[in-house]
């Protein structure tokens, strides 16, 4: 397949040349939360064919942005893991979530696939580093079947795929409800009182999630019609 370049000598379009392909910045937001098999990353990027899949991998394998690794024991089987240059896309995809949090996510539609496990990286996006200031916690997030973690240590946080193994606290929700609190169509105290969510462990810790993760107001990019463009009421 024949890379499309903007035939720019600038850094922005020399990036785009490298990741700006349909798909490819999605795979990277799947590596960024660890190695992962083949199958792993069809399972979560559903409408991605096989050919499409192996032919962004090996890009990004070209590219120096990710290689392949196996995994340890017990699984001991091919997986795709980032580079050091890939891990450094982190921030900017972050940073991408945070502006489609505000400006892009809206209801979901009837078409659009939803995994849990994107929560990780979610996390990240909305965690309030000064909420955390001398927090040090472990907190377990279970939605349906899927269960994933994050560590707090004194406004840091590490988010990860699984369970925790030693927990200090832990969130239950079903997924619907997640989706709600995705939307900002619901609140974790709403989940909570209503009983679509429930969350037991250290009562400091519990205290400690309040405020933790903060999904920023959602914006309208259009402007309103009621105004024309010097700002005066065309009425």
């Amino acid at each position: 397949m024949e890379q499309r370049t903007y035939n720019q000598y600038c850094a922005t379009a020399r990036t785009l040349d490298l990741v700006g392909e349909r798909w490819t910045l999605l795979l990277i937001r799947e590596l960024l939360t660890g190695p992962k098999r083949f199958g792993d990353l069809q399972a979560s990027l559903r409408g991605l064919g096989t050919g499409l899949l192996a032919a962004r991998l090996k890009h990004l394998e070209r590219e120096g942005l990710a290689h392949k690794i196996t995994l340890p024991p017990p699984a001991r089987t091919p997986a795709y893991a980032l580079t050091e240059a890939g891990e450094e896309l982190g921030p900017t995809i972050l940073e991408l979530a945070r502006w489609g949090l505000k400006w892009a996510m809206g209801e979901r539609r009837a078409t659009e696939t939803f995994h849990p496990g994107w929560a990780v990286l979610g996390l990240r996006a909305c965690f309030d580093a000064e909420a955390a200031a001398g927090l040090r916690a472990v907190y377990e997030f279970r939605v349906d079947d899927e269960f994933f973690h994050a560590r707090i240590d004194d406004g840091t946080i590490e988010a990860l795929h699984g369970p925790a193994q030693h927990p200090d606290a832990t969130i239950t929700i079903s997924q619907e409800a997640f989706l709600r609190l995705t939307g900002q169509d619901l609140t974790f105290a709403e989940a909570i009182e209503s009983g679509v969510a429930s969350a037991s462990g250290d009562s400091e810790a519990l205290r400690g999630l309040r405020g933790l993760f903060r999904l920023p107001p959602p914006r309208a990019r259009k402007a309103n019609c009621a105004f024309d463009r010097t700002g005066e009421n065309p009425g």
